[in-house]
Formats: C-alpha cells, structure tokens, sequence
C-alpha cells in the first residue's frame, strides 16, 4: 500500500515499458544474512521507499519467528495487510513489493488459523468465517449508490461507480461461487470522486472480504 494515499506512479513518470529495473539486497534479516533481492526503480519512476520496507520487513520477520519483546503489540495478518510506506526515487518496485507482502499475508494467517482451529475447533471457525461473509453479502447486496456511506460533496471519496462493479463481483464470489482471487481484491485500485464512498469504509469491507477468502482456502 502507499502511503497517505499517493498514486503508484506520478503524472509526469514514463510509461513501465522500457523502464530500467535493477536488483538489490534487502537486509530482513537481524543476523545480517542475506534475503531474497527486491527489484529497484530507476530514471524518473518512484518505488518504496527502501529503509520503510526493509524496516518492516525486518520487524515482521522477527515477530513471525517469536524474536520481538513480549512488550511489542502482535503483528498479524491483518497489520501486513494495512502496510503502507512512502514513494521516493530509487525505491523498491511497488507490485514486487505488493507481492511479497500478500506472501507474507499468507503466512501469517495460516499461522493465526492453525491457532484458532487448535483453540476453538473447526465448526467455531467454519461458523464465524460464515458469518462474516454473510455480513458482507449483505452489505454488498444493497442497491448500487447506497452501497456505503458518502463523504460531503465539498470532499473526495472513491468513485461509486468502481467501487459498485468490484462490489457486484465480490458478491457473485460470495453468492454463486464466481471466480475471484485474492490477489484481484488486495490489488483493487479506485479513482475518487467529489462525493464518493467513503474510503475507510470501503478498503474495511474489502480487507474483510480478503480475510474471508483467507479463511476458505
């Protein structure tokens, strides 16, 4: 995610085509050993920020593995999910970055999940996961424009219109089984609108919607 809602690439960035990627090391580990590389932008086009992802990274490979302070809030999937860090030239590649942090995603629920069934049991998480995807469906299947709450005309929410056809697929998933991807929902983009739906609303839902289909798999 980019942070205080920035665009992925600035207006006056070229085009990815022809775009020089180079490779680099990031350090996540504490040990100093070597990590899998992340792609880095050059020329004009804008990244992460490298020391914002290799910090989290850092932080996230040590809670996964029980190597923070009792002290230290617990990540969850749920944290890497709400991730966001500052564009800047030379930074690491945004979907590269996206990628290895839906991965990361992954693992950290799996890990929840196995805790859950272990704790409550498995009809506990099948009913809850239910549920929650009922709630959704609910909300989802409201008429188009009323779908979530408005922000005033005199501000900027996310375009009805988008958001209403990501909300019809996601219902078709939820109802009829339609193909969708988790992938597809975490990658959901909107351009905004005088207006428009709110967005904390909005990206809530579908944060919902991605554990839901986490916990299906």
């Amino acid at each position: 995610m980019i942070l205080d809602d920035q665009p992925a690439r600035d207006a006056d960035q070229p085009d990815s085509e022809g775009s020089d990627v180079e490779a680099e090391t990031v350090a996540v580990e504490s040990n100093g050993s070597a990590a899998p590389a992340l792609p880095v932008e050059r020329g004009r086009r804008k990244g992460y920020e490298q020391r914002a992802v290799d910090a989290f990274l850092s932080h996230a490979r040590a809670a996964f593995e029980d190597q923070v302070d009792e002290n230290t809030p617990r990540m969850t999937s749920s944290s890497v999910r709400s991730a966001a860090f500052p564009l800047a030239k030379g930074g690491y590649v945004v979907a590269a970055v996206d990628a290895a942090l839906g991965r990361l995603e992954d693992a950290f629920f799996a890990r929840e999940r196995a805790e859950s069934l272990e704790t409550d049991g498995v009809q506990e998480w099948v009913d809850r996961s239910r549920g929650d995807a009922q709630v959704i469906l609910d909300r989802l299947s409201r008429r188009r424009g009323r779908r979530f709450r408005h922000v005033s005309w005199m501000r900027y929410g996310y375009r009805v219109d988008e958001v209403d056809i990501v909300a019809d697929k996601i219902s078709g998933y939820l109802s009829e089984g339609e193909p969708v991807t988790v992938e597809q929902v975490r990658a959901v983009a909107f351009r905004m609108q005088r207006g428009g739906y709110q967005e904390t609303q909005v990206d809530a839902v579908l944060d919902a919607v991605v554990e839901v289909m986490l916990a299906v798999r």
